[in-house]
């Protein structure tokens, strides 16, 4: 088990926003002539909503993004003004150098060898601070993709935040990590326990979510396809997989999915997506333009609901970071068992 980052007892629940901002491509390919950037002129859609809630989002931004004026740009207003926070996120086959064979193996950063990855994202983060003017020290890897040594690599970048971690998913169908185990807790890990791992929101509900990653491994295994269990047992309110997310997830999943964690005493929730959902017909969450205005408005209700009523707080990863440092001290902080150690 790893260890629960402490908050501040009098703490209202805390939320962040995390925008994956990347380029548009067919979803599922792995092209490196995929780069084009255009769904970047949307975010300021995504932006006066935000703004309408005090909300500081994260933009993770890959390197499509970060070397292409029509992409940095939009991006580097919002940062310079306070209202914004930018990171890295490393999609192996859109980032230099290009050496590695574009496969979907190779599309989890943490499956590289260590110099490629650390390779990669260095110049991910130099060109981040040269077109933006700031270094990221917040990164997320692409595709959840982190590895045996990505803690390492992170540290002797500078890295102070990661948002890798995926509750509830299994992503080794095509060699990505499995974080069906994890937990939705924020926690320290890596070298001294210096680097804070603020996962995405994601878990199982319903009222056999006891023993759910077995059970949800079993019902969707492809051989019992035919069953179709997995629909069967979220009608039944028995068990579902839900993400803090609006795409693919509506109001009513966010609701009873921050519920459940809140019940388990999840204090930090990550409400995320993909800056390509905000250009309708980039992903396959937002179709047309009443769909993007559905995707925007699934956002506000949520927002509506964490923010007041159940009186919580909107947070960048370094506010929570400041908040939770002083809580305890580096040199007393217990070595974490984390599978990303």
């Amino acid at each position: 088990m790893t260890n629960i980052m402490p908050l501040p007892p009098a703490q209202p629940p805390i939320l962040l926003v995390v925008v994956d901002t990347e380029e548009e491509r067919n979803w599922g390919d792995y092209d490196r002539s995929q780069t084009s950037v255009t769904a970047m002129r949307r975010i300021q859609s995504a932006q006066r909503l935000f703004d309408s809630f005090g909300i500081r989002p994260t933009y993770v931004i890959d390197y499509p993004v970060a070397s292409q004026p029509e992409g940095f740009e939009p991006l580097k207003e919002i940062a310079s003004s306070g209202r914004a926070v930018i990171g890295a996120h490393l999609r192996p086959w859109v980032n230099p150098p290009y050496v590695e064979a574009v496969t979907p193996y190779n599309s989890y950063p943490g499956n590289l060898a260590a110099p490629l990855e650390a390779a990669k994202l260095k110049i991910l983060a130099d060109t981040i601070a040269h077109t933006t003017g700031a270094r990221p020290v917040v990164y997320k890897a692409g595709r959840y993709g982190i590895g045996p040594h990505t803690a390492r690599i992170l540290a002797d970048q500078c890295f102070e935040i990661d948002l890798s971690v995926s509750p509830a998913y299994d992503y080794r169908h095509d060699g990505g990590p499995d974080f069906s185990d994890c937990s939705a807790h924020p926690y320290w890990f890596g070298p001294e326990s210096r680097l804070l791992e603020i996962p995405c929101t994601g878990g199982f509900v319903g009222f056999l979510s006891g023993g759910a990653p077995r059970l949800h491994r079993l019902a969707a295994n492809p051989s019992l396809r035919w069953t179709r269990l997995p629909g069967i047992l979220s009608r039944l309110g028995a068990l579902d997989r839900l993400r803090l997310s609006p795409e693919g997830f509506g109001p009513r999943d966010h609701r009873r999915l921050t519920r459940a964690l809140l019940d388990r005493g999840v204090r930090v929730l990550t409400f995320s997506f993909h800056s390509p959902s905000l250009e309708p017909g980039c992903t396959p969450y937002v179709r047309s333009e009443a769909g993007l205005t559905a995707f925007l408005d699934s956002c506000r209700r949520y927002f509506d609901f964490f923010l007041g009523e159940l009186g919580g707080v909107s947070m960048t990863p370094l506010e929570l970071k400041r908040l939770v440092s002083p809580v305890i001290e580096p040199a007393v902080r217990p070595a974490i068992r984390a599978w990303v150690n």
